[in-house]
C-alpha cells in the first residue's frame, strides 16, 4: 500500500510539473502575440544565459539582459506595424530532481501589416531549454539555446504524452517564403 501511495504522488509530482514547464510555452505565446518582452520576466530565471545560434553573437547572460533583447526584438515588429506568433512541440523531456530539460522545434510566423500586400512568412528552428525549479516551487528557464531547421520537422513532429504540442498552424501557401527577420 505505502509503495502505491508513493508511486502515485510521484505521478501526480510529474503530471503537476510537465502542467508546469507547458505553460512555459504558452507564456512564451503570449509574449510574442502581445510583444510585450515583461511577460519573459516570468519566464527566465535571475541567471539565465541565452545561447543564440549565430556564430557572431555572444551568449547573453542574465534575466534583465535576455528581456532587453526581446524588448529590442518585439520593438522591430512594432515599429513596423506587424504581428509575430511563435508555437513549440516538445518531443522529449528529461526531469531529474529540480531540473528538467526540454528538446523540440518552434515555428514563428511573421505576419507584415495588413496594407503592406505583403505575405506572411514563417521560419522555424530547433530547441533546447534547461529549467530549474526554484525555492519558490515555480520552473525557470535557466538554458535557452536554438538553431534554424526546416518547417517540415515542426510540422511532422508527433505528439508525446504530456509534453507542450502547440496549437495547429495551418500551412502558409507556397508563394511565402522564409523569412529571416531577426530574432532573439
Amino acid at each position: 500500500m505505502v509503495s502505491t501511495l508513493y508511486f502515485s504522488f510521484i505521478q501526480v509530482a510529474f503530471a503537476n510539473d510537465n502542467d508546469a514547464l507547458n505553460a512555459v510555452y504558452s507564456h512564451f505565446s503570449a509574449a510574442f502575440n502581445e510583444l510585450d518582452a515583461n511577460i519573459m520576466k516570468s519566464i527566465y530565471s535571475e541567471d539565465a544565459c541565452y545561447i543564440p545560434e549565430g556564430q557572431d553573437e555572444e551568449i547573453t547572460l542574465g534575466r534583465d539582459n535576455i528581456v532587453a533583447l526581446y524588448e529590442t526584438f518585439f520593438g522591430k515588429i512594432k515599429h513596423k506595424n506587424a504581428k509575430i506568433e511563435v508555437d513549440f512541440r516538445v518531443i522529449e523531456r528529461n526531469i531529474e530532481g529540480n531540473s528538467a530539460t526540454d528538446i523540440g522545434y518552434y515555428l514563428i510566423r511573421f505576419h507584415p501589416p495588413i496594407d503592406d500586400g505583403e505575405p506572411s512568412s514563417e521560419f522555424a528552428g530547433k530547441f533546447v531549454g534547461v529549467s530549474k525549479k526554484k525555492r519558490d516551487g515555480k520552473w525557470y528557464l535557466t538554458v535557452d539555446t536554438n538553431n534554424r531547421a526546416e518547417a517540415s520537422f515542426y510540422y511532422n513532429a508527433k505528439p508525446s504524452p504530456n509534453l507542450y504540442y502547440g496549437r495547429q498552424f495551418p500551412a502558409l501557401s507556397q508563394n511565402a517564403l522564409p523569412n529571416t527577420h531577426d530574432k532573439p
